[in-house]
């Protein structure tokens, strides 16, 4: 199945985190060493690239405001992962992380912004740069803050049991649901086709 949009139109989008989504949660990744993809990664990456829809990571990296590692390492973890996938066949279309946080100790990233999820900033970016119809992608994470930006865009918000999301699961927010709860990232990948799969069979 291929889901690849016509010449001018917007593409479909999903927007993966990384710490706990894509890979396995350490805590705060201060080096490209501690880098361990989930076994299913590299298949669920290869299955949205195969079925032509676009694969952004969006990640909140507070560690660089909070001093704990600089840009440059999350730089280098990004093209750490970028090598693994490549080695599987697989690729994600672009990276954008958040490194602020209102309580940072680094000055320059101290402070309130809209790219920390789950403010909208980082999926506005790829709207711009990629050409990306935000109301018809999806945003998978561990976090219900995933799902609340994907409600922010108008997208729909897959919530995943690895890394916090099996507690996550427990303590919903009021007034927020998930569009599904899968155990991890290959079901939320299967999930997302079968889904677009439907909404093709039924515009026929």
């Amino acid at each position: 199945m291929t889901l690849r949009s016509g010449s001018g139109q917007a593409s479909r989008a999903v927007f993966i985190d990384r710490d706990g989504t894509l890979i396995e949660e350490v805590g705060y990744l201060d080096r490209v060493e501690r880098v361990a993809l989930y076994p299913w990664s590299i298949d669920a990456v290869r299955a949205l690239n195969r079925a032509g829809l676009r694969v952004v990571m969006v990640t909140n990296q507070s560690g660089v405001a909070r001093g704990f590692f600089s840009e440059a390492v999350v730089e280098g973890v990004h093209r750490h992962i970028a090598d693994l996938l490549e080695a599987g066949g697989a690729h994600i279309d672009a990276y954008y992380y958040c490194p602020h946080h209102p309580d940072g100790k680094v000055k320059q990233y101290a402070q309130s912004c809209d790219c920390r999820k789950p403010g909208r900033g980082l999926v506005d970016r790829a709207v711009r740069e990629l050409g990306i119809d935000p109301a018809a992608s999806f945003v998978v994470g561990d976090r219900w803050l995933d799902v609340e930006l994907a409600r922010a865009v108008g997208g729909r918000g897959v919530l995943v049991r690895t890394g916090y999301g099996a507690t996550e699961e427990t303590r919903p927010p009021e007034g927020l649901r998930a569009d599904a709860i899968t155990h991890n990232l290959i079901e939320a990948v299967s999930w997302i086709l079968g889904h677009l799969k439907s909404e093709i069979s039924s515009s026929c």
